[in-house]
């Protein structure tokens, strides 16, 4: 490393300490959506929803998501990083609660809108918190890799316990109807074994909203009232999405995120009946498609934890990106060329593949941001991730529609490895002189942008 940063090796305290933060911060809040992941679908079938209602209470999270992607992050760049992400833990809060009792159409959805809200709210703050604080302690040059790294790290090994925990919770507490009346007769509500890793995530909520707003500390800023907040966030979002249009790198960095989607929609999509077709039940699939969503955030885990080492084996974070996507699109491949056949190989082959596909992503997510953080102020740095990561929602909604549509077998898994290998090669040709680690290219921003600082 060179410039006035700090390497991992020379990390002082006081960096160490805001990575623990920041690390501990992405933990506890993918917790509780890890959680949620197994009972979900089969919480909403015990309430008696139908597939249809089951569907449009997923609809209206995506399109939550969408709408407030932008909005949000322009509000998190004038408002501040830890106002709105402890506003995006109150809402999962509300969400989990209304989820997890809820029994009306009604109250699902809106409990499935707030989770929307919060997942959009929550898209970029806590990040930026961390580039921010190691920018402005640590100079332009510090290593911001390693720290991403391991917050990649934290946030797939929360999602891998969350859902093996949540997916075997149940069965692990020996609920049976008459705890389950118990639990009833406490809150007021009907309160069904499935119903126990939700509740379980809204307390673990009120533990992050309380770390958020005593760990975080952020430097005084300007006071900004909510007129004023709401009056910066079009210029703020402007500002994002020009980015996009004006720099070269980060149109990449978008382009590639989107075709991450795409892979990520056949993943969430397909799977699920691959594993009920395997073992012949629904339950006992939902069972196997639970051990291998934890494998694969373990497998994301992994390939986060040697980020760093990647972009320095590979020759820098462009060499990295390539690296990374490149493999995840062999393991989309192996799922793909797999998806016909039932035998012990092809069992195998498939779950090399899908192990693959996370580590792949894992790998590649570090240095991708790396990238951006280095050609963004902070006063644009959340509206850029968000910008990012609406071009991944956006292309995944897209992507699952054409999913839903086409036969099954083969064509859509290696429809979407052919998106995922375009987006890695974009990070073909190098744009930088060197690694971008090493020098602190910032793109300037509208001045609209940085009207309004983190409170």
């Amino acid at each position: 490393m060179t410039g006035t940063g700090t390497g991992p090796g020379s990390e002082t305290p006081y960096l160490r300490r805001a990575r623990h933060r920041y690390v501990t911060a992405c933990a506890l809040f993918w917790l509780p959506l890890g959680l949620t992941i197994a009972p979900l679908v089969l919480l909403f079938t015990e309430r008696g929803m139908s597939p249809a209602a089951i569907a449009g209470f997923f609809a209206v999270h995506s399109l939550t998501v969408a709408a407030l992607e932008l909005p949000t992050g322009g509000l998190s760049d004038v408002l501040g990083r830890r106002t709105v992400l402890a506003a995006a833990g109150l809402l999962m809060l509300t969400a989990f609660t209304l989820e997890g009792l809820g029994t009306a159409p009604w109250v699902l959805t809106a409990g499935m809108a707030f989770a929307g809200a919060g997942r959009a709210l929550s898209s970029g703050p806590a990040e930026a918190w961390y580039v921010d604080t190691v920018q402005a302690h640590g100079g332009p040059g510090a290593d911001l890799r390693t720290g991403l790294a391991h917050g990649s790290a934290a946030t797939a090994a929360a999602l891998a316990t969350g859902t093996l925990f949540g997916g075997t919770l149940p069965w692990l507490l020996g609920l049976g109807p008459d705890i389950g009346a118990r639990l009833s007769a406490a809150t007021g509500h009907v309160v069904l074994p499935l119903s126990v890793p939700l509740l379980l995530g809204a307390t673990v909520e009120i533990a992050f909203v309380l770390y958020v707003l005593t760990a975080l500390r952020e430097p005084p800023r300007p006071a900004a009232t909510l007129r004023g907040a709401l009056r910066g966030i079009p210029a703020t979002v402007a500002d994002g999405l020009r980015l996009g249009g004006r720099d070269p790198l980060v149109r990449r960095v978008l382009l590639s995120a989107g075709a991450v989607g795409c892979a990520l929609a056949a993943i969430e999509l397909l799977t699920p009946g691959r594993a009920a077709a395997f073992t012949g039940a629904s339950e006992s699939g939902a069972v196997l498609y639970a051990a291998l969503s934890c494998a694969g955030f373990l497998c994301s885990a992994a390939g986060s934890h040697a980020a760093p080492l990647t972009a320095r084996i590979s020759g820098g974070g462009e060499r990295a990106v390539l690296a990374g996507l490149g493999t995840s699109t062999l393991g989309l491949v192996l799922l793909g060329v797999t998806a016909a056949s039932t035998g012990a190989l092809s069992l195998v082959l498939a779950i090399t593949g899908y192990g693959l596909v996370y580590l792949g992503l894992g790998a590649a997510s570090p240095s991708e941001r790396d990238l951006l953080h280095r050609r963004v102020t902070s006063a644009g740095r959340a509206t850029a991730l968000s910008v990012q990561s609406l071009a991944l929602q956006l292309a995944g909604a897209l992507a699952g529609l054409a999913v839903g549509a086409l036969p099954q077998g083969p064509l859509p898994w290696l429809l979407s490895s052919a998106a995922l290998l375009a987006g890695a090669l974009l990070w073909a040709r190098r744009g930088e002189p060197a690694d971008p680690g090493s020098t602190c290219r910032q793109a300037p921003q509208a001045h609209g942008a940085s009207q309004a600082r983190e409170a």
